[in-house]
């Protein structure tokens, strides 16, 4: 696998991430595609770490109110 292909992959994982379908799916029918036949497992581990990365970063907000929640409710005293 070269650059190129790598480059492509990623862009097609980001795209797909969050449409209602299976981006990894998408990978394999991509890799087929394009001729691949074999992909290192850190490069899926990376690829799929940084999309995690990016749905924390996008929805950090959200994330931490959710924290904040737990937060509160474990923490409150009962009356």
């Amino acid at each position: 696998m070269n650059y190129l292909q790598s480059i492509i992959l990623g862009i097609l994982q980001g795209v797909t991430e969050f449409l209602p379908v299976s981006s990894s799916g998408h990978l394999v029918l991509m890799r087929a595609v394009m001729n691949i036949k074999e992909i290192p497992v850190l490069f899926d581990v990376v690829l799929h770490v940084s999309t995690l990365a990016v749905i924390i970063i996008v929805f950090r907000k959200r994330i931490g109110d959710i924290f904040v929640s737990l937060w509160r409710a474990v923490t409150r005293k009962k009356r």
